[in-house]
Parts: structure tokens; sequence; C-alpha cells
């Protein structure tokens, strides 16, 4: 068992990191604490996420999700369950009127290591797409690769991003009905230049919670005025069938993506995956 799973899920009501020292105390946000808690250490487990006495670069956004995510691995770091080194990174992107001064007087206060980099992404999405394009997916690859970078700087071996299960959800259906494949957010990737691990510890945690969790918290949050800003992104139309779905019929989204961790290739249609034309030879010799 590794050191991330060791203690007993009890063990949070010995206390906390001080970034939780104004939190809600209600029955309702202790047991919803505690859920996110067990669905991180879970991914973190299943998905060998750690090796112990690397660093991580914690991307923080100033979103509900981002910040949930610095809190929860903050946590376990804080009771010994995550022996990795924590680094937490926002690129300032040059949007207009961002307040510069949140993330870092936040941080500081709670004495949580930290780094602010500027790099001016939005002049150059604005400037290379036509007005009322999706900014998203540009936007997205440039503040990636400049994460990337940050990390080799600091020595960081992973990048750990605040997807989570609706995110992972909706990549899925977005690639099923518009690119005509299979493939969702993965827990875990390695980079291209094969240097960097992108890691995504709340891969199976709701957004509906993480954002009852944002609110109980009390994030200074900051809104994007980017793709925020945005109307009718596909994104948008998955999370409104998912939303109906789930509506309907609850539980849903959680067996959803337990789905994504237990596909059968016999069952499928891609021959890459299973040799289907070696079952002529299976069928013969029997």
């Amino acid at each position: 068992m590794s050191e991330v799973m060791d203690a007993p899920a009890e063990d949070i009501d010995a206390g906390a990191h001080p970034i939780f020292a104004g939190a809600s105390s209600s029955v309702e946000f202790n047991k919803l604490r505690k859920r996110l808690i067990r669905q991180v250490r879970e991914a973190i487990e299943k998905f060998a996420m750690v090796q112990p006495g690397e660093r991580w670069l914690v991307a923080l956004s100033g979103g509900k999700d981002s910040y949930g995510l610095l809190a929860l691995l903050l946590d376990l770091k804080w009771r010994g369950l995550l022996p990795v080194d924590l680094l937490a990174c926002n690129l300032d992107q040059g949007q207009p009127n961002f307040p510069k001064h949140i993330l870092p007087e936040y941080l500081s206060a709670l004495g949580v290591p930290h780094r602010i980099e500027y790099r001016d992404t939005y002049s150059i999405v604005t400037d290379k797409l036509p007005q009322g394009a999706t900014y998203c997916s540009l936007c997205s690859r440039l503040r990636r690769g400049n994460l990337y970078r940050i990390a080799r700087e600091e020595g960081c071996s992973a990048l750990v991003l605040g997807h989570h299960r609706d995110d992972s959800l909706e990549t899925f259906f977005m690639n099923l009905f518009h690119g005509g494949k299979l493939a969702a957010m993965p827990p875990r990737l390695l980079n291209d230049e094969g240097d960097i691990e992108v890691l995504r510890p709340l891969i199976y945690c709701a957004e509906e919670d993480l954002a009852r969790f944002s609110e109980a918290m009390a994030f200074p949050i900051i809104p994007c005025d980017l793709c925020g800003s945005q109307d009718g992104l596909e994104r948008n139309a998955m999370k409104a069938m998912l939303t109906d779905i789930e509506k309907r019929m609850p539980g849903r989204k959680d067996v959803m993506i337990r789905a994504l961790g237990s596909i059968n290739p016999s069952h499928m249609l891609d021959p890459r995956l299973f040799d289907f034309a070696g079952l002529f030879d299976k069928r013969t010799r029997s």
C-alpha cells in the first residue's frame, strides 16, 4: 500500500491545513470534504501518480476547480499522505481587468509556496482568431506550453490540473459526437517531450461537489473573461446533455466515469486493440 493510502479516512477529523481555517464547520461540509478527499486519494492510488520526493506544479487559475485541487492536495500533504512538494502557479495571461493582487496575497497569507508568471497570451489569442470564434483551444495550448516551461524551470516532474469527472465526460462525448473517436481526459499522461507528466487527481470528483466545496471555503474566485464570456461552445452542449441525463437518471455520471475504466476490447470495433483476425485461427484449431 502506498504512503498516500496508508492512513484511514477517519483521520480527516484530526484537523486540517490552514487553508481550511475559515471553512464551514457544518456536518454537510465535513461529509463533502471527506468524499472529495476519498476520491482524490483513490485517483492518486489507482493511477500510481506519486513518486515520493518529487515536486508538483499545481496550476491555479483562480477558478473553483483549481482552488479545490490545491486545498485538497495541501490537506493530504499536511496529513503526511502526499509525500511530494507542491508549488502553486498562476499564469497571468494578460486578460483585461485581471485582479493581479488576489492570488499572491491569498497564497502568501497561507504560507503556500507559489509562482506568479506573466505572459500576454490574451493578445495572441484575440489577434489570431476572429471575433466570436472559440478561444479555448488556442488559449489552452499557449497556457499549457508556458506551464511546461515553468515546471522545467522549477524542477517539477508533474503539472497538476483541476479537471474533474464532468470535464472528462464532456470531452468523451465531444470526441464521440464530433471527433469520431473514443477518448476522454486521462488521469495521467506524459507530454510529447517525455519529461513532464500531467496529473488530474480530481478525475472522480463531481463538478457540483467542487462548486459546493468552493462556496463553503469562500475562495476568492477570479472569473475568466476570455472563454468564459463566450456562448455556444460545444462543451456547453455536452454539459447540458449530461445534466439532463443526470436529472432524469441520478447517478449516471458516476456510472459513466467508471465505465471509462472498464473497457472490453473484444466488444468494440478497433482491430488495433483486439485481434479479430485471430479468431479464425482459434476457430479452425478447435
